[in-house]
């Protein structure tokens, strides 16, 4: 009965250690680079488009393709960047507790 209330009071501490995560999250920025940082993308920690900036050398109106697919790297280089922070705090707030291999937060 013990190892229960245990139990308990760790998922209570995860659950907040959770929420603080999410907030801290939320307010992060983080930034993707393509082309050499010829293209940088800004997201929130929620996934959400903050910020773009184009190098001027790349406006060109033969490499518009180029700059298309370059925004596109740079926006999955960000959300890339954010995936793996949320992986990083998610472990930080799980850590010490015992869950099986592969699960994933939020549930």
């Amino acid at each position: 009965m013990k190892d229960i209330m245990g139990m308990m009071k760790k998922a209570q501490e995860l659950q907040s250690k959770m929420q603080e995560m999410q907030q801290e999250l939320g307010n992060a920025t983080i930034e993707g680079r393509s082309g050499g940082g010829l293209v940088t993308v800004t997201l929130s920690g929620k996934g959400e488009m903050k910020g773009l900036k184009i190098d001027p050398s790349l406006f060109k109106e033969d490499d518009v393709e180029v700059l298309e697919d370059l925004i596109l790297a740079a926006h999955n280089d960000a959300k890339t960047r954010v995936e793996a922070e949320m992986s990083a705090k998610m472990q930080e707030a799980t850590a010490g507790l015992p869950l099986p291999p592969g699960m994933k937060f939020p549930f």
